[in-house]
C-alpha cells in the first residue's frame, strides 16, 4: 500500500490551511501564515506533502532550528495527517526527514503535534524511536479553552464569580478598552512585563502582528485607565479560534486585564468564531511554574483544559546528548 505514497515539496497557501482546518485546526504553528513570518525572520522551513496516488494525506512544514545548543529539525504542532497515528504514514515521514536532516546537519528531529495526549499515541511515539524531550510544555501542549457559541449571559454566568466581579469593577472604575492597529502601547507593556517576570521576550511580535493584521486575523487590545495603558493582548485569528497569543500588563490594583479579555472574547463571537484559546497553561502537578498566576486568571474565564501530547524527540546523532543535557539542566534549574 505505501509505495503508492509519495512525499513532495508543495506551496502553502489556501488548499495548505483547507487541510490544516479539516484534519487538525489545533496546528496553528503548521498554517501558511506561520511559515510566512519565520522565513521573514530568517529561518529555513521545508513544506512537504504526503499523497496517497494524487489524494493529499498529510502536510508537514518543518522548521530548521540553528541554536547554539545544537542544529535540529522541529515540525512545530504537526505533522498533520488525516490519519494522525497511521504508524505507516509516519515511517515514510520521518524517512524524509532523516534525508533533510542530513543535509541540513542537523542533530535530532523535534516533533510537536497537536494530537490529544493517549495511550495510543505514546505507544505509537516509542514504536518510532522518539522519546519525550527534556524541555518543559510550550506551545500550548496544555491549553485553556472557552467555547464561545453560547450567549454572553450564559459566559458571564459560568465564569468564576471574582472574574465576573473584577469586569463590572473595572466598567465602574472606568476602564476604556481600545482595539488598535498599532503596537506602541503593546510593545512599552510588555518590556515591562518580561523584565519584571525575567523570561525571554519572543522577537518577532512586529513582524507577526502585521503579518496577520494583513488579512485581518490579529487585533491588538490596550486596556487604559486615565489615559495610561494597564494591560494590552495580541488576538490571533485561525480558522474557528481566537488565540490570546501574547499579553502583556503592569502591576495594578485596577482590573484591566480582565475588562480586555472578555472585550477580545466578544471580538471573536462577532467574527464568528467558535473557540476562544486562552494558549498555554501550568501544569497542574507544578506549583512553581511561572505560569501558574496566569493560569488562575485564564481558569476563571470558565472553559477547559485540553492536554496534548508532550515534545518528542528523535536523536540521529551522538551529539544530541549535549543538546538533551543543556535542556535538561536548564529544566532543572527552573525548578519546573
Amino acid at each position: 500500500m505505501h509505495m503508492e505514497i509519495t512525499i513532495r515539496e508543495i506551496k502553502p497557501g489556501d488548499e495548505w490551511d483547507g487541510f490544516i482546518l479539516k484534519n487538525n485546526p489545533w496546528s496553528f504553528f503548521q498554517s501558511t501564515t506561520w511559515i510566512k513570518l519565520q522565513e521573514k525572520l530568517g529561518v529555513s522551513v521545508w513544506h512537504l506533502g504526503l499523497f496517497n496516488k494524487q489524494k493529499m494525506i498529510g502536510l508537514v512544514a518543518v522548521y530548521v532550528i540553528r541554536a547554539k545548543r545544537g542544529t535540529f529539525l522541529h515540525v512545530r504542532h504537526g505533522p498533520v495527517f488525516t490519519s494522525s497515528t497511521n504508524i505507516e504514514n509516519w515511517k515514510i515521514l520521518i524517512a524524509k526527514l532523516k534525508e533533510i536532516a542530513s543535509q541540513e546537519k542537523a542533530w535530532f528531529i523535534r516533533f510537536s503535534p497537536m494530537i490529544v495526549e493517549t495511550p495510543t499515541l505514546r505507544n505509537l511515539f516509542q514504536k518510532l524511536g522518539m522519546f519525550p524531550s527534556p524541555i518543559h510544555a510550550m506551545d500550548a501542549e496544555i491549553c485553556w479553552v472557552l467555547d464561545i457559541t453560547k450567549t454572553e449571559e450564559e459566559l458571564l454566568a459560568e465564569m468564576r464569580k471574582t472574574t465576573r466581579y473584577l469586569i463590572r469593577q473595572a466598567q465602574k472604575m472606568g476602564v476604556e478598552v481600545d482595539k488598535t492597529n498599532g503596537l506602541a502601547d503593546f510593545q512599552k507593556l510588555y518590556i515591562q512585563t518580561y523584565e519584571r517576570h525575567g523570561f525571554v521576550p519572543y522577537a518577532g511580535i512586529g513582524e507577526e502582528f502585521d503579518l496577520f493584521f494583513q488579512n485581518n486575523n490579529a487585533v491588538s487590545f490596550v486596556a487604559k485607565h486615565d489615559g495610561l495603558p494597564i494591560a494590552a493582548a495580541i488576538i490571533l485569528f485561525f480558522g474557528d479560534f481566537a488565540i490570546y497569543h501574547h499579553g502583556a500588563s503592569i502591576p495594578s490594583k485596577i482590573p484591566g486585564s480582565y475588562l480586555l479579555q472578555w472585550m477580545a472574547i466578544k471580538e471573536a463571537k462577532k467574527r464568528g468564531k467558535k473557540l476562544y484559546n486562552f494558549w498555554g497553561i501550568a501544569p497542574p502537578d507544578k506549583p512553581n511554574h511561572p505560569w501558574s498566576g496566569i493560569t488562575l486568571f485564564k481558569q476563571g474565564f470558565g472553559g477547559r483544559e485540553v492536554r496534548f501530547g508532550h515534545v518528542q524527540d528523535l536523536p540521529l546523532s551522538p551529539f544530541y546528548a549535549i543538546s538533551y543535557t543543556i535542556e535538561k539542566l536548564r529544566k532543572l534549574k527552573r525548578g519546573y
